[in-house]
């Protein structure tokens, strides 16, 4: 197979609503289990006939969003999309009130009859142009922040380009590029501030509609969290704040002495060493060899998957004009393989794209085997432990890709996993805040944030910044505006993959890679707890298994000269 071949065709939309309408009859009149089986196997083909059309269009957009061609089909799919999932709706309901749910459950595994009853608590035309507001002022706020033009020592800047001068090793000019930076925000306070307000409003009003108390308890509905709620989520942040964050407090002094400072200002954070951070040694075309010997070391179906990839060209990684930003894996049914995105740029996160992407890659090539496609990847919280475990399992292979500056980047990749849980929570717990008080007006929202910022990330002093210190650094988290709630997923992905850490390269468990791999076969075929057991690991929902994991984390933090690593 050669992905560059695979020939894409915009499916016609009257003909697959008249398949679904059709199959949606023809399974609520069945009258024996095998009449509704044979309707329910003949409709996976174009359900994913639909999902493979669509994703080989964003890719190949994304990939060079140049390409007339391929702007008009992201056109296309922007307002098709959600017709295309409307025309779904009567088949899904046939589906889950179907007498012979048991005899489907055999095709088509239980979360997607869970994921399908919540569908259509959500799905219903009353709220249509409720989301097609929500989509407008999404893209009003992805507008804004795209066309940012910073100008910043001579030269013009766009937000993302100012990311490298904000982590340079020159401390004066970290701190000019994270002033430039954030005087953007600064200035764009009031519109991002509007934005998001009538953002707040439209998505209660949504909940509302549907019947929620607010958009929060909305959030449990089409975040498909099952399994959990919101109280255990709230014991669970708890326990963060009070276990993990003196835990970064201590990272964070360390931080500062290998700095030579006497407190880390808000623009230090990002630096680790006085040299600077570790880069990646190699050309992309080397380091996709390097990463192609080490997942043939790993296990032979892992050299298998990535092999394939190499071989049927689904991988495009490297930064060119006219290429979308950002990175990501995903899962193409009509060729039943994923394909990795990224954009290469010199930095160590070019290595933790070849093992976080393929990470998600390699669980959707070894649970190929579930239908319909869209079911290959669990749920958005299960989906993270596969990229981010991934990114641990391959600390072995690190000196291939870092050589001299190995320990620099295994002790920065280990702090930065650690930090990240407090400022995950943060983002969630703020949103919890702000659906659960829509009346609040955006200073009381800035004022929110600033005392749960407080709380959870106490190592950031703002005493330099006076917009940053009443309040405004969530507005450079797209996550809140684009893809509301969708961000305690990675905190809970961060604590399990914790655990596979401990396993792999502490205590050396032979049963690890068994147990990770029966994990990603099962893919979306179990839901977030049951994938837990299949793997034999802790629900981070218990209150002990966070604090041994954390301090198996501490401890090999513990054990490194910190203040050596910039010597070697």
């Amino acid at each position: 197979m050669d992905f560059t071949q695979v020939k894409y065709e915009r499916p016609n939309f009257q003909t697959y609503q008249t398949t679904m309408t059709q199959a949606a009859k023809a399974l609520a009149d069945a009258s024996t289990a095998e009449a509704a089986v044979k309707v329910a196997k003949a409709t996976v083909p174009a359900v994913n006939a639909v999902m493979s059309a669509a994703m080989l269009a964003m890719i190949r957009h994304s990939i060079d969003t140049r390409d007339d061609y391929y702007t008009a089909e992201d056109d296309y799919w922007n307002e098709y999309g959600p017709q295309y999932d409307n025309v779904e709706t009567d088949y899904l309901k046939a589906l889950v009130n179907s007498p012979y749910r048991d005899e489907l459950e055999a095709i088509y595994p239980k979360p997607f009859f869970l994921k399908a009853e919540n569908q259509l608590r959500i799905r219903t035309p009353a709220v249509l142009e409720l989301q097609q507001r929500d989509n407008q002022l999404i893209s009003e706020y992805d507008n804004l922040t795209a066309g940012a033009e910073i100008e910043f020592g001579g030269k013009t800047y766009t937000l993302a380009q100012l990311g490298a001068p904000m982590a340079d090793a020159d401390r004066d000019l970290r701190k000019a590029a994270s002033t430039a930076y954030w005087g953007w925000y600064a200035d764009h306070e009031a519109q991002i501030d509007q934005i998001y307000d009538q953002m707040v409003q439209v998505r209660t009003e949504m909940a509302h509609k549907l019947g929620f108390k607010d958009y929060s308890e909305m959030s449990y509905v089409f975040m498909d969290r099952f399994g959990y709620d919101e109280a255990q989520v709230s014991t669970y942040r708890e326990a963060i704040q009070t276990q993990v964050v003196p835990k970064v407090v201590i990272q964070r002094e360390k931080q500062a002495k290998r700095l030579g400072l006497s407190k880390l200002e808000y623009f230090d954070l990002g630096v680790q060493f006085k040299s600077g951070n570790a880069k990646p040694v190699g050309t992309p075309i080397e380091l996709v060899a390097k990463a192609n010997h080490m997942y043939h070391q790993m296990s032979p179906v892992a050299g298998e998957f990535f092999q394939h990839m190499i071989d049927s060209h689904l991988l495009d990684l490297v930064a060119k004009p006219g290429k979308a930003g950002g990175g990501f894996a995903e899962y193409i049914p009509s060729v039943e393989s994923p394909f990795i995105f990224s954009n290469f740029n010199g930095t160590s996160g070019d290595v933790d794209v070849l093992t976080h992407e393929a990470g998600h890659a390699l669980q959707t090539y070894v649970a190929r085997w579930i239908q319909p496609g869209d079911t290959v990847f669990p749920t958005n919280e299960a989906a993270e432990i596969f990229s981010m475990s991934m990114e641990f399992i391959a600390y072995p292979y690190m000196p291939a890709f870092f050589e001299g500056q190995t320990d620099k980047y295994l002790y920065a990749h280990l702090q930065a996993a650690l930090e990240f849980l407090p400022y995950g929570i943060l983002v969630d717990h703020f949103q919890h805040e702000v659906y659960t008080h829509p009346d609040w007006t955006p200073t009381e929202r800035k004022a929110a944030w600033r005392r749960l910022e407080k709380l959870y990330c106490p190592d950031r002093d703002y005493s330099e910044n006076s917009a940053l210190d009443h309040g405004i650094y969530w507005f450079r988290q797209a996550h809140i505006f684009d893809v509301p709630f969708y961000y305690l997923d990675y905190t809970i992905a961060q604590v399990l993959a914790f655990e596979f850490w401990q396993r792999f390269n502490v205590d050396h468990d032979p049963k690890a890679w068994d147990d990770y791999m029966a994990m990603a076969k099962a893919g979306g075929s179990q839901t977030l707890i049951e994938l837990i057991q299949t793997g034999h690991l802790r629900s981070p929902f218990e209150p002990d298994a966070l604090r041994d994991t954390l301090n198996a984390v501490q401890a090999a933090l513990d054990a490194v000269d910190d203040q050596q690593l910039d010597h070697h």
